[in-house]
């Protein structure tokens, strides 16, 4: 779908768009595609004090086509226009789809980067080694909605000899005077891990040097993100491939991050042990970046390739998916922690507080905070959803209402505090101040919910209200 394409569809799409606008399941405090298909956030960065939030983006489909990416600003979190399609596949570098990508903002030019797809079907590949094409394409930017021409950087020939075709997802930073870009990658030998390559001039970039884990952790990295939270770097990526453990990597592919410290110079690394991110059941493609008030920021895909459970209830009405609500990291030794933006308690009305070891209440959207002084007397039940903590495991169970999705857990020392956000058919846990996070999303049968906490300690309640969304 080129950009003449895509303006005709939207000027024809009134009705599809008012089927999905009535849709209960909706969310209120999320950023979700006007119609069709969302999946990885991209090219997240500040223009001229403004937050921009790029996504993957198909309009004409809720399910899986053509992408392109989707367009969202906001200088508050709060209140946020939404923009036409930003970026189209319209060479035949990105024929097959414009993937995902970054921006990189300096001397008041916006440079993307992204992964041009292209696929052959004259005959019959493995796409593994052969059939495909991942192209790495930048163009420049004054404002963020303009831009002249696409650059072609690299392809699949400039790549080690040792990749296979599976290299995408750029993510460019600097560090003093030296640009660089790392790319999630296969290689041939069936093993995930990123490529970092260095430019002196965001023009020409040269391969510089591999990362990889002397442990198994998938045959693929995707969305690699290399990250300085305060003193320590991260690379946080998604691997596909890794075997559940236990309770441990229970969702189809992974998302998480390794501490990784490591020489730029020296191009020396070491890796620590790799931590999930997020214990949920929808959540994959984390970006961060540095936002209009200098927090790093991460905002993550509300969704998950090749899941055996599904959306049904938003397909039929013409969409799928959401993005995560920005979280801001920090971090605790070599962990990080995720706790939600503030700016989200200007959403807040009609405070509760109870101290009372069993409360009852029938709500929408909210936010509620736990403080727990004996874990071992907590129970929430929400309709057919349990929260849980039982012999030092956390668990999240759903029945009907998870729609395929029933149990994901996590061992904890202790259980101290909880922060949920429940929006229509999203729910998002923060537990011990962020050290832990499940996003999910969920479908309950009245549009009130039904929730019964059982706890010793504080329970503070509140409604929260819409974001506010303008189409530009």
């Amino acid at each position: 779908m080129n950009r003449e394409e895509y303006f005709e569809f939207i000027k024809n799409s009134n009705n599809l768009r008012l089927e999905v606008n009535s849709d209960p399941y909706r969310l209120h405090f999320h950023l979700m595609p006007p119609m069709g298909w969302l999946n990885d956030p991209n090219g997240l960065c500040v223009i001229k004090g403004v937050n921009h939030i790029y996504f993957q983006y198909t309009p004409f489909s809720a399910t899986w086509g053509m992408k392109l990416w989707g367009h969202y600003s906001t200088e508050n979190w709060i209140d946020y226009k939404e923009h036409d399609a930003f970026l189209f596949p319209d060479i035949k570098e990105d024929k097959d789809g414009v993937y995902s990508g970054s921006a990189f903002v300096e001397n008041d030019e916006v440079h993307y980067f992204y992964t041009g797809n292209v696929k052959y079907t004259d005959k019959k590949y493995d796409y593994i080694l052969n059939g495909r094409e991942q192209n790495v394409i930048e163009l420049i930017s004054k404002d963020g909605f303009n831009y002249k021409n696409k650059i072609v950087l690299l392809k699949n020939s400039d790549y080690p000899k040792n990749m296979s075709t599976h290299v995408r997802d750029p993510k460019v930073f600097k560090i003093e005077n030296d640009y660089f870009m790392i790319l999630g990658a296969r290689s041939k030998d069936n093993k995930g891990c990123a490529i970092l390559y260095k430019s002196t001039d965001l023009k020409r970039w040269i391969y510089y040097m591999e990362i990889k884990s002397d442990k198994y952790y998938g045959y693929m990295w995707e969305c690699c993100d290399l990250v300085k939270v305060e003193d320590v770097w991260f690379l946080i990526c998604c691997p596909q491939g890794i075997e559940q453990d236990g309770i441990n990597f229970a969702n189809i592919y992974q998302i998480g991050y390794f501490p990784i410290n490591i020489n730029f110079k020296e191009k020396t690394y070491n890796l620590g042990e790799f931590i999930e991110l997020d214990r949920g059941f929808d959540i994959y493609a984390p970006q961060t970046f540095i936002d209009n008030k200098g927090r790093t920021v991460l905002i993550a895909w509300m969704g998950i390739p090749d899941a055996n459970y599904t959306n049904n209830k938003t397909i039929k009405n013409g969409w799928q998916h959401a993005l995560s609500i920005p979280r801001i990291l920090s971090k605790k030794g070599n962990k990080i922690l995720q706790q939600p933006l503030p700016e989200l308690e200007s959403l807040r009305s009609n405070k509760k507080v109870s101290t009372d070891n069993h409360i009852k209440f029938l709500v929408s959207t909210f936010e509620l905070i736990i403080d727990i002084e004996d874990s071992n007397k907590f129970l929430l039940i929400m309709e057919d959803i349990k929260l849980s903590f039982k012999n030092n495991i956390f668990s999240l169970e759903m029945n009907e209402s998870g729609e395929g999705r029933d149990k994901r857990a996590v061992y904890l020392e202790e259980l101290k505090n909880i922060q949920m956000f429940v929006d229509t058919s999203s729910i998002e846990i923060f537990i011990n101040d962020g050290e832990e996070v499940f996003t999910s999303r969920f479908y309950p049968k009245n549009k009130n919910i039904n929730v019964e906490v059982f706890n010793k300690g504080t329970c503070t309640y509140y409604d929260l209200n819409n974001f506010k969304i303008v189409k530009e």
